[in-house]
């Protein structure tokens, strides 16, 4: 874990390095200070010699402007390599997604995912400023103190030897109690983001239902858990004062109550036993011996709550897609030519039943064919194994008679364009939007994208046309308008293979009739793979295939299927009386 995440550091190594140089420089300014207010009042104040109160008073002055130069800096570039890390870390986070298939990201639920990307990480920020600081601070001041003292008077510095193991066996007891409630409340955060989120996304869902007192119902529920679980862990953690502040003031005591019997046995005097200065730095180093410890439980209840953190981050930086580029990939497709060859897939390996079972059918280049089925047929879960965005498990799918497995995969991406079945917009201009399929493509290529997918009709009567403003998810367009605006930028790929995933669902059979027509018309060389409800969108097309629990029940034309597949001509039938009684 700590490996995987120290490849984070990179560029900020030399400004942590540089912390801790001057955190250890802060700690021994600090060291030194009291042995000097010792020196003040043994040699300067009790002795009367004015000359070398003010010889250690100048001493003093610029120990602690040094002190307070090297903590300040310390501060200054410990912070910057906190945020530093914390940046990197997203950045790693957020790229190794991007690399992930639709499998990798099955493991992770979005709201899991964004969770990592920000209390996560804050966590580990947290965590690692307060290690290159404080967790270099305690030691360093807990062991110069611990040698000062005993170089002072070694009998009395056996206090803190029976001290810090038994404080130090408490503290450890308090992070072991506290670890798995932590470990808990941030798998409870995911839940609370994916309530967030799922209310947001479907909030006209929410209202339409009258729902809202269920969904803060629901938040409230989650809310509360979080809530009981950090007050139970911050209970723990509060025992933490009371120890230290017990243990603290029961060496202060110990220490003056010995102390002062030292002093008036040797009668103030540094050759025959303690002196006044001595026990003020032996009290001082006693507060900064037990504040170390105080420091170092702090930091462990830091790095324990991180450590859930970690753990999570790193499961996301050690992620591997499961679809990668083959050692010496094919990197030009040829054409738009397709074959599904006793295809079988399943979502995961250890699945009771297949989603896909013995697929075989062979697509050529510039066909137009229809995929039709009932609901669950598993229509999608097909088309998806074109483009890769899924491995097949078992059999083999070809594009221009090579399998897939075997191209580059942004090469392979690049020539077939999906219209998933959930239409996605982007908070950003219809310009921006469009050219998300090809970032070079020109305004006369974008309008011709449009004119084909009958886009154009509804941009040209907005106010800003092309550069009118689309709200993120496209909430300020309607669902056909939206659907028009997908196609369009699919076209604008130029792809070798156009697949429309139940696309056309929002748009009325004149403009699906229109669009089907353009494709034939403008895009003859691409294969198009159109998945429908309605038998309109497909009829015409070359072959239909017909779905049914992931087996191939049928494949014709219109004519052919009408006459030899019954669930074919249940659907057109039942789609005609429905027309019908419409009319």
């Amino acid at each position: 874990m700590l490996k995987t995440l120290s490849k984070s550091i990179r560029e900020y190594k030399k400004t942590s390095v540089k912390s801790v140089v001057y955190i250890t420089l802060e700690v021994i300014f600090e060291i030194l200070i009291p042995l000097c207010m010792a020196r003040l009042l043994d040699k300067g104040i009790i002795a009367g010699q004015m000359n070398v109160v003010i010889k250690y008073g100048v001493i003093l002055l610029v120990l602690a402007l040094l002190q307070l130069a090297t903590g300040m800096l310390a501060a200054v570039l410990s912070a910057r390599a906190a945020a530093g890390f914390a940046a990197n870390l997203r950045h790693d986070i957020f790229k190794n997604v991007q690399t992930f298939s639709f499998s990798n990201i099955d493991r992770f639920s979005t709201a899991s995912i964004v969770t990592r990307l920000t209390t996560d990480v804050t966590n580990v920020q947290n965590a690692y400023q307060m290690i290159i600081r404080m967790a270099v601070r305690s030691p360093g001041m807990l062991i110069f103190s611990l040698a000062v003292a005993f170089s002072i008077d070694h009998k009395i510095s056996l206090i803190f030897l029976a001290v810090i193991p038994a404080l130090g066996f408490l503290l450890y007891l308090i992070i072991r109690k506290v670890f798995p409630i932590f470990e808990r409340v941030f798998k409870r955060y995911d839940k609370l983001n994916n309530v967030v989120q799922e209310n947001l996304r479907g909030i006209r869902v929410v209202k339409s239902f009258n729902q809202e007192k269920h969904e803060t119902g629901k938040f409230n529920a989650i809310s509360e858990e979080i809530f009981s679980d950090f007050t139970r862990a911050e209970k723990i953690i509060a025992l933490n004062s009371p120890i230290m502040q017990f243990f603290m003031y029961g060496c202060l005591i110990f220490i003056s109550w010995f102390g002062a019997k030292a002093i008036v046995l040797s009668s103030n005097n540094e050759l025959l036993g303690l002196t006044t200065g001595q026990l003020t730095a032996l009290i001082t180093y006693a507060i900064q011996i037990l504040v170390s410890l105080m420091m170092l439980s702090m930091v462990f209840a830091m790095i324990t709550i991180a450590q859930s953190s970690a753990q999570r981050i790193t499961e996301i930086l050690n992620e591997t897609s499961d679809i990668t580029n083959p050692q010496q990939p094919v990197t030009e497709v040829e054409n738009g030519s397709v074959t599904f060859d006793h295809v079988s897939f399943m979502y995961k390996k250890n699945a009771d039943k297949k989603v896909l079972d013995d697929i075989s059918f062979s697509i050529r280049t510039g066909e137009t064919v229809g995929i039709i089925g009932a609901t669950g047929s598993s229509k999608s879960s097909l088309i998806q194994l074109i483009p890769r965005l899924y491995d097949t498990s078992g059999g083999s799918v070809s594009v221009s008679g090579k399998d897939v497995r075997s191209y580059d995969l942004d090469v392979l991406r690049n020539e077939v364009a999906v219209v998933l079945q959930k239409n996605v917009l982007f908070s950003g201009t219809i310009k921006e939007n469009l050219r998300y399929g090809n970032e070079n493509a020109s305004d006369e290529e974008i309008e011709l994208a449009c004119r084909l997918s009958c886009a154009d009709e509804f941009i040209s009567s907005m106010k800003d046309g092309y550069d009118t403003y689309i709200e993120q998810g496209g909430t300020n367009v309607s669902g056909g308008q939206k659907q028009r605006l997908c196609i369009a930028r699919a076209l604008i790929k130029k792809p070798k293979i156009l697949i429309l995933d139940d696309s056309t669902s929002a748009v009325d059979t004149k403009t699906d009739a229109i669009i089907q027509k353009s494709f034939k018309s403008y895009i003859p060389e691409t294969t198009k793979i159109i998945i429908a409800q309605r038998i309109s969108s497909v009829q015409n097309a070359d072959k239909i295939i017909v779905l049914d629990d992931g087996k191939i029940n049928a494949i014709g034309t219109h004519e052919e299927l009408l006459k030899s597949c019954s669930i074919y001509s249940e659907i057109f039938e039942t789609q005609m009386k429905g027309a019908s009684s419409n009319e």
